[in-house]
């Protein structure tokens, strides 16, 4: 049987995603083949698209899908056909059907839509992993987000808010600047307009974990504000050839200058993630956790939603649908 799907014709814009007929792929050992009713579109899925092809990779783009299980493998517990879900997939979510490994298969979050559940797997893993796992979080730690409004902003203010985390947050118009202290962010500066770095150290604030989306722009201001032992998590390389790390500061402050990729993550890595998500984060979601989802696009407008999601414009998330 064949699908609908968007492939990576080549490297390149938005231009280069292109329809195509694949056939529905079967669930091996361990795996869920999920029937796509809404898929998340991402930075990833943007940087992926720009790089081209590869051997290691699906060339249909797509890390998170919501939907109904199709069919599952030998060895898959606890999940039968016509359950409702959203997944973190290891790429084929631009489709109308997707594979995706039974531990990394979340319940549809209670009173959410198919677009909603779809929004919320990437930024999920993204923010747990890299505020818990890499940067070690402590109860009470202060975190400043570089994106306060993006898909993963959006989730991590909430979530972290939720947990007890002052949060604060850098974004680049007034109006995403009031939505980022509306999702629960102690203060929100205008990167393009404020002294993010003075107005905190005025403050007296000291941050513990910085969350950066920016490719290193801040450097210098996130080690001038980072507590004693605090850790900087790059998402993005950003387009700069290389980032200027002043080590003074670094060794004054025994900061940890690291970064992380959640796709080549090893599967034990991301079974322990969504375990301590489905313990701790999903009862939040609906309740102190909602996705904001920006805009839905038909599967076959995919160019289109990689256009806007670059533009900077959109808050939240963006979703196709097959």
């Amino acid at each position: 049987m064949l699908q609908d799907t968007i492939v990576i014709a080549r490297a390149g814009g938005p231009e280069v995603l292109t329809p195509a007929r694949r056939p529905v792929p079967e669930p091996g050992r361990g795996q869920v083949l999920i029937r796509v009713r809404a898929a998340g579109v991402n930075r990833h899925d943007c940087g992926q698209r720009a790089r081209g092809p590869n051997n290691h990779e699906s060339d249909i783009p797509g890390l998170e899908v919501a939907g109904v299980v199709q069919a599952v493998g030998d060895e898959v517990v606890g999940l039968e056909p016509g359950t409702e879900v959203c997944a973190l997939i290891n790429g084929g979510g631009y489709a109308q059907y997707a594979l995706a490994e039974a531990p990394l298969v979340m319940p549809m979050p209670a009173g959410f839509s198919d677009e909603e559940a779809a929004g919320v797997p990437e930024v999920a893993f993204t923010t747990w992993y890299n505020m818990f796992f890499v940067a070690t979080l402590k109860p009470g730690g202060r975190v400043l987000i570089h994106g306060g409004t993006s898909g993963v902003g959006v989730f991590a203010i909430q979530l972290l808010t939720a947990l007890g985390h002052p949060v604060y947050a850098t974004c680049g118009t007034p109006e995403k600047v009031d939505l980022a202290t509306q999702l629960g962010a102690r203060h929100a500066f205008n990167y393009r307009s404020e002294d993010f770095a003075a107005q905190l150290k005025a403050d007296g604030v000291a941050i513990d974990a910085v969350l950066d989306m920016s490719g290193g722009r801040y450097m210098a201001q996130n080690l001038d504000v980072l507590a004693y032992g605090g850790h900087i998590v790059h998402l993005t390389t950003g387009t700069a050839a290389a980032t200027p790390v002043p080590l003074g500061a670094v060794m004054q402050k025994e900061a940890r200058v690291t970064g992380s990729r959640l796709r080549p993550l090893p599967l034990a890595r991301k079974i322990e993630v969504a375990l301590a998500l489905k313990s701790v984060a999903w009862p939040l979601l609906g309740n102190r956790i909602r996705p904001l989802v920006h805009r839905v696009f038909p599967l076959a407008q995919a160019a289109d939603a990689h256009r806007y999601l670059e533009s900077g414009d959109s808050f939240g998330k963006l979703i196709l649908k097959p």
